[in-house]
């Protein structure tokens, strides 16, 4: 199983962020929305269905991102040397970014960046250790490490 090494580094990228949308993120909002019955208005003031919308990039663009970042750093590891914590720590500065952007292009939401900005530090922490012990182990189980 040594064949295809960049299939299997994007294969290890889409695990970690697909399994935690579809087993975390998406039972909590199916959850709020059919027991507690809570309309998107409620939440946000903002015209029907927001959270649909704003659902959509983490579940399609998120686990595609984490797997062709993961191939990049296989790609380019030999010639930049970060670890691979430090490489997915980066991530988040594509992400949220590309995130603001497409929320304002659709009008899902507005998101001010003053507020958006103080998370980028937390985000590139949990990317930081999830890249690091999880992305790393899945990694190294797929023979890419």
């Amino acid at each position: 199983m040594r064949t295809h090494p960049y299939l299997r580094a994007y294969m290890a990228g889409i695990a970690v962020p697909t399994l935690f949308l579809l087993l975390v993120v998406m039972p909590v909002y199916v959850y709020f929305r059919f027991y507690f019955e809570v309309p998107g208005q409620f939440v946000i003031g903002l015209p029907g269905r927001p959270l649909e919308q704003a659902i959509v990039f983490p579940m399609a663009v998120v686990p595609n991102a984490w797997g062709f970042w993961n191939v990049l750093h296989l790609t380019y590891r030999s010639r930049v040397p970060l670890s691979l914590g430090l490489h997915g720590a980066l991530l988040p500065l594509i992400l949220m970014p590309a995130g603001i952007a497409l929320a304002r292009a659709f009008d899902v939401f507005n998101i001010q960046l003053q507020f958006a900005l103080p998370m980028l530090p937390i985000g590139m922490a949990v990317y930081y250790l999830a890249w690091k012990f999880l992305v790393g182990f899945l990694n190294e189980e797929l023979g890419v490490a």
